[in-house]
């Protein structure tokens, strides 16, 4: 193996081809070895001339620097030519299909982009007087009717920053109307097919979590939930559809058993994509759900944004929306700061600093507007005919729990039909690396042994699905035929060989050490 896990060889030959002999450089043809930016700069060096000042008195005192900075120095050729080679070895929805469960991973329509770097979009600052942002202000307010209008619901709050975020923000809402009612409930209910933010959300805020349990189908009884259901209890946390990709078929006989104890019932909204346009989740019962913009309308997805999370409310929890809220006057369009001047005069607070995501909210009203109410809805026909398709597919090759109900959104796989390979999901996902594809989601959701969701979205053609559904039925028969080397080396022909994945999370090596000698170029 070469440096830090690069591969020089493979026990097999994928497509006729092979590693082939270890060059001189690391490179192989256009694959190229890329160091660290410490390996490649130098730290005794510059990439540009700074002339030595003139002496001065400074301010530091033992705040002075006494040690070198061990930065790398690069030209400007170098430090671009480095991130240009990394970001050739991303992969990302603009390389391939992204079939990732529950993330939606859709193309991000190049007009959206335009729309969002238009002037007095992307410049505009939070700060400015409200007279020279009418626009933008607009634009917040029609992407507000938009989510109302598709989801039934009385209010929506735009500042939360992502979809945990607006978790946050819901919940909160939730234990400001029971505050406001003289209710101390410290228990919140969720169901173990539940996003798996959604606990950490609720106790983050200082209740007390108690898991619902599945039933054989994969959905929630509502059997199960009035037997959870007391003068404790706040809300329930549902996410629908869930992320085993079924529709929670009882939702509304568990809504009104909620509401029959006097709790609220809050709905993740992460996978919305499935059910916009079919659906309005207010006439399903709910109280608070957020929606992620970045998700079901498009936009870049992951790698710590942008993102955007706003959240719908119900008229029982409206008075308890966060500040700032958008408002008409007379002759203009007002962000009010103050809670008492909203006409809420119970509003839970400020849950960021400013107004929200600007470069999202143009993104996801330009999407919404390309597609129109048709088009949204199509959208997700799509996403779930996608879906079954996939599912339809491999059937024959892989196991798929809860087979007897349509998929929704996402189709889910277990491990069962490698029982006796001696493979695992993990190989199974390391060996789709090698096929040209970012592995599907792994081991969520936890009440599926082993299990691989895929999430194919309506962006995707027959075409692309079809070669997708074919490299993975390629890599099941050869998993069943015995050829275990394609599968426990894997990925062979990734930048990086697989790493020690305990290792890494126990013991990661988050810091740069320069060696003590570097090896002779000869060596």
């Amino acid at each position: 193996m070469n440096r830090e896990g690069r591969g020089a060889t493979t026990p097999h030959s994928v497509g006729g081809t092979s590693a082939g002999p270890v060059t001189f450089t690391g490179n192989r043809a256009l694959d190229l070895e890329e160091g660290l930016i410490f390996e490649i700069g130098r730290t005794e060096v510059t990439g540009v001339d700074i002339p030595e000042p003139a002496p001065f008195a400074d301010r530091l005192g033992a705040h002075a620097r006494t040690a070198p900075l061990d930065l790398p120095g690069l030209s400007e050729p170098e430090a671009m030519r480095h991130y240009v080679r990394l970001s050739r070895m991303n992969y990302g929805i603009d390389s391939g299909l992204f079939p990732l469960g529950s993330c939606t991973m859709k193309h991000n329509p190049r007009l959206n982009e335009k729309m969002a770097r238009l002037p007095g979009f992307a410049d505009v600052h939070p700060l400015q007087p409200l007279s020279t942002v009418q626009g933008a202000l607009g634009l917040m307010a029609e992407l507000s009717r938009y989510l109302l209008e598709l989801t039934g619901m009385a209010a929506v709050a735009l500042s939360p920053k992502a979809g945990a975020h607006g978790e946050l923000c819901g919940m909160m809402a939730i234990k400001a109307a029971h505050a406001a009612a003289g209710e101390k409930r410290h228990v919140v209910l969720v169901p173990e097919s539940a996003h798996g933010t959604n606990p950490a959300t609720a106790a983050l805020i200082g209740y007390e979590v108690r898991s619902i349990p599945a039933r054989a189908d994969g959905t929630v009884d509502p059997a199960a939930v009035k037997a959870a259901l007391g003068p404790e209890v706040a809300a329930l946390m549902l996410t629908n559809p869930n992320t085993c990709g079924l529709f929670e078929r009882d939702v509304v006989a568990i809504a009104e058993a909620v509401h029959g104890a006097g709790a609220y019932f809050y709905s993740d909204g992460a996978n919305f994509n499935a059910i916009l346009g079919k659906v309005r989740i207010a006439d399903l019962g709910v109280d608070a759900m957020h929606i992620n913009l970045h998700k079901t309308f498009s936009t870049p997805h992951g790698g710590g944004g942008p993102g955007a999370g706003p959240v719908v409310l119900s008229a029982a929890l409206a008075p308890f929306a966060p500040v700032p809220a958008l408002v008409a006057t007379a002759d203009a369009l007002a962000l009010v700061e103050d809670e008492g001047a909203t006409g809420a005069q119970q509003a839970l607070g400020r849950m960021s600093a400013f107004h929200g995501q600007m470069g999202m909210f143009v993104r996801a009203l330009a999407w919404m507007l390309s597609h129109g109410a048709d088009g949204m809805r199509q959208a997700s026909e799509d996403a779930v005919l996608s879906a079954n398709y996939i599912r339809a597919c491999l059937m024959d090759v892989m196991s798929a729990p809860f087979a007897e109900r349509p998929a929704m959104h996402e189709a889910l796989f277990d491990d069962a039909w490698l029982a006796g390979t001696g493979l695992s999901t993990l190989d199974v996902a390391k060996a789709l690396i090698d096929e040209g594809y970012h592995p599907m989601t792994v081991y969520f959701p936890l009440v599926v042994h082993g299990a691989m969701l895929i999430e194919p979205t309506e962006s995707e053609s027959k075409a692309a699905l079809d070669l997708f559904i074919a490299a993975l039925r390629d890599l099941a028969m050869a998993a069943k035929a015995g050829d275990t080397a394609r599968f426990l080396g894997a990925p062979y022909y990734a930048p990086r060989r697989r790493l020690d994945e305990t290792r890494a999370a126990r013991a990661p090596v988050l810091r740069w050490v320069k060696p003590e000698a570097l090896p002779d170029a000869a060596e």
